[in-house]
This record gives structure tokens, sequence and C-alpha cells, in this order.
């Protein structure tokens, strides 16, 4: 499957085992923009998968809702960039729903689909990367797949999880490549950072589609400069698995970081400052970020904003030759 299709693949199994699932969001009646749904309302009805008006507000307020009377409510916003209009309804419902009447309520049942990064000509208004916001925000999980096998297993858990979800789907990779995803039903845990490939010189953490650039930043690295990259994948930015990621920077002493989000307050910031306060003691170089700028994500100029493998390799270098 590619990752477009794995997404499908899993809500299809998520309305097919769990009664209560509905799915709603903006034209996923038809399919979505990027075929996600696709065929999924002809197979469960148009109660269940169904058509919202262009209102995100809308969505995750009914989202909020549905979770809070027990349905398992699986809501898509057509683009990460267009969550904003949500906002309030996820960070001050959703998030502190089971908070505020102390236990007694919840819509843990809630998981919110959004398409997110760069796709090569989305512009200012189909490419942001907007994680870190929701990752200050208690009472969310925040999730971002590498690849379709992690997709599909990721999406499961997260609509069954018992906290609300923001699953990030990096639609670049919706249709780049496939891979063997077993049809049967399965999950991820939540929980896990994935160490993707283990090495004793440095250790490289990124999500999502960012782990494509990082693997080969780290051959090229390991073909031209003989370096031994550790390569994890944080899978989940809320709650991020600081244990794996501490473990592999006391053993390699180095770190770099990359995400396509702006630099400044991306979720790299976090990670940066918590492994300089737990492996203080280990590290033999400051810790690189390669990021996006501080810009709004430009048209023309996509190919320079995006962190690429060359920018990941130098820092690697610089990481190392410190």
């Amino acid at each position: 499957m590619n990752l477009v299709g794995a997404i499908n693949n899993a809500l299809h199994i998520a309305l097919d085992t769990d009664p209560t699932a509905i799915l709603l969001g903006e034209d996923v009646g038809f399919g979505g923009v990027f075929r996600a749904a696709v065929d999924l309302q002809e197979k469960f009805g148009k109660s269940r998968v169904f058509n919202t008006p262009l209102c995100e507000q809308g969505i995750a307020g009914f989202a909020v809702g549905l979770a809070s009377e027990g349905s398992t409510a699986i809501a898509e916003i057509q683009f990460a960039d267009y969550i904003f209009p949500a906002f309030d309804q996820i960070v001050n419902e959703a998030a502190k729903y089971r908070f505020r009447s102390g236990g007694q309520f919840d819509c843990g049942k809630l998981t919110i689909r959004t398409p997110y990064g760069a796709v090569g000509h989305g512009g200012l208004y189909h490419s942001q990367s907007p994680e870190a916001y929701f990752t200050h925000t208690p009472g969310l999980r925040v999730i971002v797949p590498r690849s379709p096998y992690q997709a599909k297993g990721l999406l499961l858990s997260s609509i069954r999880c018992p906290d609300p979800v923001i699953f990030f789907e990096p639609k670049a990779l919706y249709r780049a490549s496939k891979e063997l995803v077993p049809v049967s039903d399965y999950e991820i845990s939540l929980f896990n950072a994935d160490v993707v490939m283990e090495g004793s010189d440095i250790t490289v953490i990124g999500y999502g589609a960012q782990l494509g650039v990082l693997e080969k930043a780290c051959k090229k690295a390991r073909e031209e400069l003989n370096i031994s990259t550790e390569i994890i994948d944080l899978r989940s930015l809320l709650p991020w698995d600081k244990e794996t990621v501490c473990k592999s920077v006391m053993k390699t002493g180095r770190c770099v970081i990359s995400h396509e989000a702006p630099l400044t307050s991306g979720f790299g910031a976090e990670l940066a400052a918590s492994i300089q306060k737990e492996c203080f003691l280990s590290l033999e170089a400051p810790i690189e970020r390669v990021c996006g700028y501080d810009t709004p994500f430009p048209l023309s100029h996509e190919k320079f904003y995006v962190p690429d493998y060359l920018k990941c390799f130098a820092a690697i270098r610089r990481c190392i030759q410190f």
C-alpha cells in the first residue's frame, strides 16, 4: 500500500469493527481531496461517513459533541493550514473536557486527521506544519507517521485511544512510495519512539516526512565520512519518548534534530532543551537543529525553505567536527 491507501484501510477497519465510529469532514463523502476516504460512504452509509459544511470550527465542535456522547468521532480537517479556525474547540474544549469535569466526562474517542507539510507546490496556505501549537496543550496527543505501515497502525491506535488525538499525515508521502502493509487489524504503540537505525557516533531525530530526508543524509554521512548514525522517529510528539531519546544521546554524545516547521518555538526546541538538561554531561557538541525558516512558507522558494538532506548532512558534519 501507499500511505493514503494505508490510511483508507485503517479507516475501513475502524468503521467495520466499531459500530459507533463516524467519519466526518469536508468532502469525505466523495472520498476527500486526497481520496483517503474513497468508497467508505458506499460501504458504511451516509449516516456514518458524511460531508460537513466548509467550517472547521463546526467540524471540530460537532466531533467533540459526538465523542462526548459516546461515539468514536474521526474528523478530517482538509489541510492542517485550516485547522486554526478549529483551534479554540480543540484546545479549550476537547483537551480540557475530562479535566474540567473532574473525570466525569470526556471526549477521548476523538481523532482529528489532517494532512500537513510541504508538498512541492502548496505555498503559504497549503504547506504548513502546525504541530508545535498543539504540543503546548495538556490533554491532547499529537501523532505523526512516517510511512504506510506506521500510518495504519498508529491511526488505528489513535482512533481507539482514550484521549483526543491530533493525527498529522505527511501529504507529500501520500503517494510517494509503497511498502508491505498487513490487511489485517493491527496497532502500534503511541508511547514509544522508534529507533529506525542504530549507531554509535551521533543521534539524529525527526518525525513524519523528514525521516526519509534524514535517512538519506545519514547514508551520505556513512559513505563519505564513515559516521555511524542512530536515527530516531519520534512518532508521538505529545507525549514524546524522552527515555529512548536521552538513552541514545547519552550513548552517542551528539544530536541533530530536524523538522519542516519554523525554527523558533518549533518542537525541536523542546527536544533540544530537554536533551540539554538530561544529557548535559554526555554531550560532546552543541545540539544542531535543521528546520524551516522563520518566514511564511514560500511558493517559489520552497526548495530553499524545506530542510533537505544536504542541510541535514551539513549539520551532522558540523556536530561531528566540533
